[in-house]
C-alpha cells in the first residue's frame, strides 16, 4: 500500500528541511506566496517550494515522510 504525499508545506517544514528555525520557515513561505501572488488563506504547495528552493520534489517528500 502506497503512502498518500502530502501536498501543502507548513513551516515546521521548512524547518526541518533547512536545518533552520520555524520563524525562518514561516519568511519562506511568505516569500513564495508573494511571488504567486497568492491570498493569506491560500497554501503553498510541495512542488511551489521544492521550485523555489532548488530541491527535488522528490527529496522533499523523502523528508516529509
Amino acid at each position: 500500500m502506497e503512502l498518500q504525499k502530502r501536498i501543502v508545506i507548513y513551516p515546521k517544514d521548512v524547518a526541518l528541511i533547512t536545518g533552520r528555525n520555524e520563524r525562518y520557515g514561516r519568511k519562506v513561505l511568505q516569500k513564495i506566496k508573494a511571488l504567486h501572488k497568492k491570498e493569506s488563506h491560500q497554501f503553498i504547495t510541495v512542488k511551489e517550494f521544492s521550485t523555489y528552493m532548488g530541491i527535488n520534489a522528490d527529496e522533499v517528500y523523502k523528508l516529509l515522510h
